[in-house]
């Protein structure tokens, strides 16, 4: 197998060669904003790269074309200021399990942020970790050089650096946000954000923020950094060191130990009816809700009939989510922050990133909020109390999880939000590449580089045509917009995350209307640090 780079090593060639630089760079004593000096067509160059790196005639992540485009979003809302320190610390997760890990402060998941549509968010991060790391904005539409990619958009914030985020939040919905540097996302480093609506449509009694994770940070020796590089010596020669029922065993991905002294945690013949053969590549011993492990589930109460407004968000590495609420009905009102006709099903399928607002009324009782690990047999579980009875157990399993999960492409779009029906300018075709035995995942067999662009003009509506080559399924997330499902004309969901069955092929649409350079990846932390990431750029 050939051996790629990661990316933290490649960022960090970069920076090593990097001069003077066009973004503010993160040092010790900490940065404000980025601040550019106008468009050279040289992006990479800020970062270490040489003019022969990356090709002339591209936006310049804090170049002049940005600031239009951020000032275009008039921001006359409020100001929403907090600051979050990233650091080393012990995080309880309930049932007497206690980890220690990387989190925002010291609470799982981080400290949610809200802030007003229409306003500006100013946010600054602390780094008190003992690496590097950054800040993505997951799902917004932001100013260029605020989306928190290092070796693209900035540079990564140093230990004991800081740097300050501000940009207009315009769209209201729910969002997240996790560093892009290295699998770190796989840690606690994760948090809620909420745009609220000053002209909230919607009726309810109750808001209820529901984050699904996967964990394995400091259980028995295991960190994200060794299960990756037990994964890139790639599945065949795992099978050879350890046998044809690896990651088949009562507790799988126990096979082996990594060199940090934990099991490798590597799941083969992981099968969902939904995904396929291969629903994920991370045996993960516990599963949350809020940072909980399921013998002692975070307790959300309220009153029989109150209308609950549950948003949910799937901040795991790894691990698809299905989730039902027992005895209840589902009723979808927005996916990944934008509102869709109201659809109303039994249980909902959450890829990586992906998030989903849904209402309910409550009944009368105690009942189990459960996700199922998707093709893994384990389960998080939440209980919504709004009365006497007996709580759930671990084991619980809804009879709604046995129904089929409403699919994305089953959704229509909110009139106020649907693409027209305009036919595109361009047409990208990115096929998805790689294989477990390899772990070789990239776009058009090209791993990951700073340097790729693939070219796009403002005011273009832009169809990408994804075929998914590869056996495993992947959650595909663009930054800085949100796509339609297929064409403009059918009304698809609005989207930033979606999910791409094995073998199957995908057309998205959204128009080119927020200039720079935005990253397009599987949000499997795992696959993308692997290579399955790449670049759209805007072109002058």
């Amino acid at each position: 197998m050939r051996s790629l780079p990661t990316r933290r090593a490649v960022l960090g060639a970069s920076a090593a060669l990097a001069g003077s630089g066009l973004l503010s760079a993160c040092s010790d004593a900490g940065t404000g904003p980025a601040t550019g000096q106008g468009s050279t067509g040289h992006g990479a160059m800020r970062h270490g790269g040489s003019a022969a790196d990356t090709p002339p005639g591209y936006v310049d992540p804090a170049g002049p074309e940005v600031r239009a485009a951020e000032a275009a979003r008039k921001a006359t809302g409020p100001l929403t200021e907090v600051k979050v320190t990233a650091t080393a610390t012990p995080l309880d997760l309930g049932g007497g399990v206690s980890v220690r890990s990387w989190a925002y402060g010291d609470t799982l998941p981080g400290k949610e942020v809200r802030a007003t549509a229409g306003g500006t968010l100013a946010l600054t991060l602390a780094n008190n970790l003992p690496e590097a790391t950054s800040l993505h904005w997951h799902g917004l539409a932001l100013r260029n050089d605020m989306d928190g990619v290092p070796g693209l958009t900035q540079r990564d914030i140093a230990p004991g650096g800081s740097f300050s985020y501000e940009f207009a939040v315009p769209t209201p919905g729910t969002f997240w946000f996790h560093p892009h540097t290295g699998v770190q996302q796989d840690r606690g480093l994760y948090a809620p954000l909420i745009i609220e609506d000053p002209k909230e449509p919607l009726s309810y009694d109750k808001e209820w923020v529901v984050v699904l994770d996967d964990w394995l940070d400091g259980v028995d020796g295991s960190t994200p950094d060794a299960v990756l590089a037990s994964l890139r010596k790639g599945m065949a020669a795992n099978h050879a060191a350890h046998g044809p029922q690896a990651g088949k065993t009562a507790k799988p991905g126990t096979t082996g130990a990594t060199r940090s002294g934990g099991p490798d945690r590597l799941l083969m013949g992981s099968e969902s009816d939904i995904l396929g053969k291969e629903a994920g590549d991370v045996a993960y011993p516990h599963y949350l809700i809020n940072g909980r492990v399921p013998a002692d589930p975070s307790v959300f109460t309220a009153k029989p009939g109150d209308r609950i407004r549950l948003r949910i968000v799937n901040a795991g590495g790894d691990t698809a989510f299905r989730i039902a609420l027992g005895g209840h009905q589902l009723t979808v009102t927005h996916t990944d922050g934008f509102p869709v006709e109201p659809a109303t099903t039994d249980c909902l399928l959450l890829g990586m990133g992906e998030r989903y607002d849904v209402l309910v009324t409550a009944g009368d009782g105690v009942f189990p909020l459960t996700a199922l690990a998707e093709g893994k047999g384990q389960a998080a579980l939440a209980v919504l109390r709004t009365g006497a009875g007996t709580a759930p157990t671990a084991s619980t399993r809804p009879a709604e999880l046995e129904s089929r999960p409403l699919p994305a492409d089953e959704l229509k779009a909110a009139e106020s939000v649907a693409l027209d029906g305009r036919e595109p300018d361009r047409t990208l075709q990115m096929r998805l590449t790689g294989n477990m035995q390899r772990y070789n995942w990239a776009f058009d067999n090209e791993p990951y580089t700073p340097e790729q662009r693939r070219p796009v003009k403002a005011g273009e509506r832009v169809r990408i045509e994804f075929a998914n080559s590869t056996p495993m399924w992947h959650p595909l997330h663009l930054h800085g917009h949100t796509f339609a499902l297929g064409t403009g004309g059918q009304g698809g969901a609005r989207k930033d995350t979606t999910i791409i069955l094995p073998g199957q092929r995908l057309t998205v649409e959204f128009d080119a209307d927020n200039p720079g350079l935005w990253m397009a990846h599987c949000h499997n932390v795992y696959h993308s640090e692997s290579g399955m990431m790449t670049v759209l750029g805007y072109q002058l």
